[in-house]
């Protein structure tokens, strides 16, 4: 799409640019009279052929120059930019002052990078512009990703995010750009916010192993077992319940049960992935285990689960 936005600038450059040089041949042919009146008429050559020539003769100039946008019509302008990241519009603002500072260009930054932030739905302060909020928000990013804390206090200090544990739950969970290793030591240290985190995921009509991987997604396990991976698997297994009431109803499933079959889907998947193990947990074996600790769960939905890490597995490998 940039690449066909391009070519249409070029065209409509040396559309002007060949309508200028036909103009000034016209030119140059009325002030020589009496030169034409003396040489011999020829016939005018077809305009494709100048088009042509034109063309052929810029080609090497063309490679290496630029477009200049602000001879184009300002939607195309900002369309073409639209396609740049933050670091090549602040090169494009050096050429297009105008054009590079547009807010339109740089509120699209903003809100692709980092999806929810509370002064995008509030009273922006005195002289607000987006590109200054583009660089607040990505020291932030950095900060926290150093120390998650200090990066979460900056935002708030700057009237960027509100105090208030719904709203960080939401700048966590519509950006990608924090680190995990930091965004699991602020969620284990701010349970709070770690609650509304787990609100935002909707695992309506989701396969259990599907929306687990999901969930881990977003908010990545401890690499060892212990009590904050029990608080997680526990939050996720009542947010899987509450999103799916008919599968719960239908299968006789309850937070305590979804709560045993993540523990063994997680010790499934590295059995069969771990290298160090020789002898791989058969599917008969796994639906055995599994229905000692949930005898309401039939065997047919474990062996369905036996099926999708096993198929998940071998694709991954």
């Amino acid at each position: 799409m940039g690449q066909l936005l391009w070519r249409v600038a070029r065209n409509q450059q040396l559309q002007q640019e060949f309508a200028e040089q036909g103009y000034l041949v016209r030119e140059h042919g009325r002030r020589s009279t009496c030169q034409a009146d003396a040489m011999p008429l020829r016939r005018p050559a077809p305009v494709g052929i100048d088009l042509y020539q034109l063309l052929k003769a810029r080609k090497a100039k063309e490679e290496q120059s630029f477009i200049d946008l602000e001879r184009l019509p300002p939607e195309l302008s900002i369309t073409i930019l639209s396609y740049l990241n933050a670091t090549d519009l602040c090169l494009a603002s050096c050429v297009w002052q105008d054009l590079g500072n547009d807010e339109y260009l740089w509120q699209g930054l903003c809100k692709s990078t980092w999806g929810h932030c509370s002064i995008y739905n509030g009273w922006s302060p005195p002289g607000f512009s987006y590109r200054r909020l583009y660089m607040q928000l990505d020291e932030g990013s950095l900060t926290f990703n150093a120390n998650p804390h200090e990066g979460m206090d900056y935002l708030v200090s700057r009237g960027i995010l509100l105090d208030h544990p719904k709203e960080m739950a939401k700048f966590i969970f519509y950006t990608r750009t924090l680190h995990w290793k930091m965004l699991r030591i602020y969620l284990d240290d701010r349970r709070d916010v770690l609650d509304e985190l787990v609100t935002l995921h909707n695992f309506s009509n989701q396969f259990l192993p599907n929306a687990l991987r999901e969930f881990f997604r977003h908010i990545h396990a401890p690499e060892e077992r212990g009590e904050y991976l029990e608080t997680l698997i526990t939050k996720f297994s009542h947010r899987f319940c509450t999103c799916n009431p008919t599968l719960v109803r239908e299968l006789h499933l309850s937070p305590d049960a979804v709560y045993v079959l993540c523990y063994s889907l997680i010790l499934l998947s590295i059995d069969l992935s771990s290298p160090h193990v020789k002898n791989k947990m058969s599917k008969r074996e796994f639906i055995r285990n599994t229905r000692r600790a949930a005898h309401n769960i039939s065997e047919d939905f474990v062996g369905h689960l036996y099926d999708n890490i096993y198929l998940v597995g071998h694709v991954a490998a």
